[in-house]
């Protein structure tokens, strides 16, 4: 089987840690997003990820290396025209087969096994409270009757989540191939949901399969609800001599903790330091230095430096900001 990972979003809402690091390797609880995303492969026969890349590719060609066995190709996306454009530049050039469709920025934890044995073609849904954000399905039965870009009166609140499965590529790679040389957008965008129903139209049966767990990473806000969930399935870190730990923590072994109160729901990552302050549900990242602060509900870049009395920060990549 192949596997379909589109990580070309700008990731305009988490600017400005988005200008200089992909989103997909933005961290949540230690580990990269893309991390989670990769991990329920385990669960499958992955023949070959195709990863659809933007301008950082090679950050994420080299996380990947470093990090996986998996056979890979790199596709290069140069005009972001939605997830349709992504998809289509992928699917093209694979033979016909089995492939799944998993998106790059968010987490989903499903038996990736049972998913793609549940139909020939199956996606993958969940209930939200904000439906008009998503593609939004229609069920009838046992299978989708419709799907719906981002409706202004939507008939249901099942949302596709970013997980797609087709038994075989060649009706998915005629249609959007065919909906992209059409020159149709939504929103300005090739909308991949648009496709998928014209496949429904020509006759397509898609299964639903609703997903529980399924975690946002694309503001500041899901991003840090996201690491307060995972860091809470940790052990907790081994206790400092001269500093107050509050589980749920994740603190790397190279990051340095000194007179200062930490947690609950931080992640504070390789080479950090934090000195005289006290923080609770935030992401210090890489070689990033607080001193001296008291902050909640956090984002601090890698190599960023923080010193003063500022409650509340989003500050990227080697930046600096001191209150005196």
């Amino acid at each position: 089987m192949k596997v379909i990972i589109p990580v070309a979003g700008s990731g305009t809402r988490l600017q400005p840690h988005t200008f200089s690091a992909p989103k997909p390797l933005l961290r949540v609880a230690g580990k990269t997003i893309l991390d989670y995303v990769l991990a329920p492969l385990e669960a499958v026969q992955v023949d070959e990820i195709v990863f659809v890349v933007a301008s950082m590719g090679d950050r994420i060609k080299e996380h990947v290396a470093k990090n996986y066995t998996y056979p890979t190709r790199f596709v290069r996306q140069k005009k972001l025209l939605g997830l349709g454009y992504a998809v289509n530049l992928a699917i093209q050039e694979l033979d016909n087969g089995p492939v799944l469709i998993i998106l790059g920025d968010t987490i989903v934890e499903c038996d990736l096994a049972k998913f793609t044995t549940s139909g020939e073609n199956v996606l993958g849904l969940r209930q939200v409270d904000d439906p008009h954000r998503f593609g939004i399905a229609e069920i009838d039965g046992d299978c989708i009757k419709a799907l719906e870009e981002k409706p202004t009166n939507p008939k249901t609140n099942l949302a596709l989540i970013g997980l797609y499965y087709f038994s075989n590529a060649e009706l998915l790679k005629e249609t959007l191939g065919g909906h992209v040389e059409s020159g149709r957008l939504t929103g300005g965008e090739v909308q991949f949901t648009d496709a998928l129903q014209g496949m429904i139209s020509k006759g397509t049966r898609f299964v639903p399969y609703e997903v529980q767990q399924w975690y946002d990473c694309g503001t500041k806000a899901t991003l840090l609800e996201t690491n307060a969930h995972f860091l809470r399935r940790l052990d907790p870190p081994e206790t400092s001599d001269n500093s107050l730990i509050i589980h749920p923590v994740f603190v790397a072994s190279t990051a340095r903790l000194e007179n200062s109160i930490v947690g609950p729901n931080v992640s504070v990552a390789a080479g950090a330091t934090i000195e005289n302050s006290i923080i609770s549900d935030s992401i210090v990242n890489q070689d990033a230095t607080v001193r001296n602060v008291i902050l909640e509900r956090s984002l601090v870049g890698p190599k960023a430096y923080v010193r003063g009395g500022i409650q509340s920060i989003n500050v990227g990549d080697s930046s600096e900001i001191e209150i005196l």
